[in-house]
């Protein structure tokens, strides 16, 4: 028998009856029932979210936000009920939580009453996280409380970003009212610099002249220290004044009395001085006569007088030493007699010339005393009035100049005093200036560094504002680069459940198939073409299978398909390795290995990763994961149909073909020895069939 004839002997033997072909057809069908009709229900669910039954209770009481009323509550409500997510119905509390747990509502969400108040608290001194109050029941659907989780926080992202835009909106605004004032503050210290410089200036002057102040000061100071004993003994001064004015007084008034005769007394005073001039004039002209006489007397010169004795003196006669010293003796007394003659007469001649002289001025002012002395009388009366008057005045400078006296202590004092404060405020001045430089200095960096602090805060307008806003309050985005994507819910469980119902079909095909055909065991002795026929019988109708269940995902349910050809390949190479693995488990233990083929499907449910990552399986589960051909299955097939990475679909082929001949070698040992010998357990009839 070939290997032909083996496969048509087999399916001729499952057609061969009205009720074997119907059995045949249903155990066909199985597959595309299980894998249609499941990715059928989860083709797309969350396309229907819209008809989940939810309740929205608004309870918010509003707000008050910038003077107007706000009421974040009503804003969500509509907001909500206009996206129609779900099947949204606006009712009370006490509904909400009896709809809740009758199951007419799958999940409710309150607003509190101080759901506004909450919001707008951010702005205030005590700011408060506002609540959004979701009530599930998982009674009604557990996928249900967790979409009705993930609702939850598509609202509370909503209103984050609505009051974000509007806190951000009010932040930006203040920081452009910062801005303007920060221009106004930059202007200001510039003035203020300005102001300073000037001040600084001023103050330099006003430091120079309290220096020139308390130099004077201290000079009065100085001056004034013996005011007080100067005003003493000015006072003591002045009342001598007084009293010696008092003294002339009465004498004016004695001298007024006495000179009353002068004018007859000057005028006979001066006849008789007349008189004594004009004789003195007359002697004074006498002695000058004699003057020309007088100047003719000149000194004898002793050598002279020597010379001429000796030469009246008879030859060979000389005179003697005591001669001579005697001559020169003579002779010098003689020169002294008219020496002194001469100084006695030029004595005379001045005394007489004096007196000549004085007796004329006397004369000349006897006549000018006697011609002044009745102006003299007059003036003497005259001078006794003021006499008596500068007595008056005399007094009344003696009084102040005793109240002068008394104040002078006062006044030196004050002006000590003048002099420290002169030294304080001089001293103040110098602070003052040098405080004045720093706060021209310090004022100028703060204009500089206003500037700078404006100038880092971006100038922007109301537009801009709106749009910093609004990207402050949702600052991210989440941008998809999908290297391979799933069109929807059913095609991301396509993979899985393919895998599951090419498994389920093999295994259901195997309980109306054998394995081996034992007959021709017997027959033929040829175990590989035993094998082979028994292999590909199960593997000609999984290609029915799985085409018609591709067809069915593509066509029937519309879900994408990237690689149609790899696909189709892929879930043929499945279903045919598949169809090994339970031909194998059959061959080698029979029934057992039947219920077996089940076990592992079962296991490789859990394990193959079809719906949450492996990596959240439990430790044991997860080791299995890359053990077991359906993991690698679901993944050749998401490869393909999403259009992602080939060679990894090559590579999870390799596998599945490994998987595939380790399953028909194990067949193969089995039936070659089962084509030498047989033992009781290879007679005994199947429990299944």
């Amino acid at each position: 028998m070939t290997t032909t004839s083996l496969v048509r002997a087999e399916l001729a033997r499952l057609t061969a009856t009205p009720l074997a072909r119907l059995a045949f057809i249903a155990l066909m069908v199985v597959p595309l029932l299980y894998g249609g009709a499941y990715l059928w229900a989860n083709r797309d669910p969350y396309a229907k979210l819209d008809q989940v039954p939810a309740a929205i209770v608004d309870q918010d009481a509003g707000a008050t936000l910038d003077g107007d009323h706000v009421d974040y509550g009503k804003d969500v409500t509509k907001e909500a009920i206009d996206g129609a997510d779900f099947k949204w119905t606006k009712t009370t509390a006490a509904d909400a939580r009896s709809g809740v747990r009758n199951g007419t509502y799958d999940f409710v969400v309150t607003i509190p009453h101080d759901f506004s108040e909450s919001l707008v608290s951010a702005q205030s001194d005590d700011p408060k996280r506002a609540k959004l109050v979701m009530t599930t029941a998982d009674t009604n659907s557990y996928l249900a409380s967790t979409i009705a989780e993930q609702a939850g926080k598509t609202m509370r992202t909503a209103v984050a970003e609505r009051v974000g835009k509007q806190a951000a909106k009010t932040l930006l605004v203040g920081l452009a009212d910062v801005r303007d004032s920060l221009g106004d503050a930059v202007d200001g210290a510039g003035q203020l610099a300005t102001g300073a410089s000037d001040a600084a200036t001023g103050a330099a002057t006003l430091a120079d002249g309290t220096g020139k102040l308390s130099d004077g000061a201290s000079e009065l100071a100085k001056g004034t220290a013996q005011l007080p004993a100067q005003t003493t003994k000015l006072d003591a001064g002045a009342q001598q004044v007084a009293s010696g004015a008092a003294t002339l007084s009465s004498g004016l008034a004695t001298a007024k009395q006495q000179t009353a005769t002068l004018p007859a007394d000057t005028t006979k005073l001066n006849a008789g001085a007349q008189k004594v001039a004009a004789g003195n004039k007359q002697l004074a002209d006498t002695v000058d006569a004699a003057s020309d006489d007088v100047d003719a007397l000149q000194p004898v010169d002793a050598d002279t007088v020597l010379a001429q004795i000796q030469a009246n003196l008879p030859e060979g006669v000389t005179l003697t030493d005591e001669q001579t010293a005697a001559i020169t003796k003579a002779v010098s007394d003689v020169n002294s007699a008219g020496a002194q003659a001469k100084t006695t007469y030029e004595t005379t001649k001045s005394s007489v010339d004096q007196l000549r002289d004085g007796s004329a001025q006397v004369a000349a002012g006897t006549a000018a005393l006697a011609k002044a002395a009745p102006t003299l009388s007059s003036g003497i009366s005259s001078a006794a009035t003021g006499a008596s008057e500068l007595s008056a005045g005399s007094g009344k400078v003696a009084s102040g100049t005793a109240a002068l006296a008394k104040a002078a202590p006062t006044l030196s004092s004050g002006a000590s005093a003048l002099a420290t404060g002169a030294a304080s405020a001089d001293k103040g001045a110098d602070s003052l200036a040098s405080g004045l430089t720093k706060l021209q200095t310090g004022s100028s960096e703060l204009a500089s560094k206003l500037d700078d602090g404006r100038t880092k805060i971006p100038a922007s307008t109301a537009s801009q504002r709106n749009d910093q806003a609004s990207v402050i309050s949702d600052p991210v985005k989440v941008g998809t680069d999908d290297v391979a994507k799933a069109s929807n819910y059913g095609a991301g469980l396509a993979p899985f459940f393919i895998s599951l119902a090419a498994w389920i079909g093999m295994y259901a095909l195997f309980l109306i198939l054998k394995p081996i055909s034992k007959r021709a065991i017997t027959a033929v002795r040829k175990p590989l073409a035993v094998v082979f026929g028994g292999w590909l019988t199960p593997a000609l109708l999984g290609v029915v299978q799985m085409v018609a269940l591709f067809f069915i995902v593509r066509f029937a349910l519309d879900l994408d398909v990237v690689h149609a050809g790899a696909t189709i390949g892929i879930m043929v190479l499945a279903s045919a390795t598949f169809a090994a693995i339970i031909m194998a488990l059959n061959v080698l233990l029979g029934s057992v290995g039947q219920f077996l083929g089940l076990v592992l499907m079962l296991v490789q449910l859990v394990t193959a990763g079809g719906t949450f990552p492996w990596q959240t399986l439990p430790g044991p589960l997860a080791a299995l994961h890359f053990a077991l051909p359906m993991t690698y299955s679901v993944d050749a097939i998401r490869q393909t149909m999403y259009g992602g990475n080939l060679g990894a679909a090559w590579s999870d082929a390799g596998v599945l073909l490994c998987w595939l001949l380790g399953a028909l070698l194990v067949s193969f040992v089995v039936t070659a020895r089962q084509t030498r010998s047989r033992t009781l357990r290879d007679l005994r009839p199947s429990l299944i069939g």
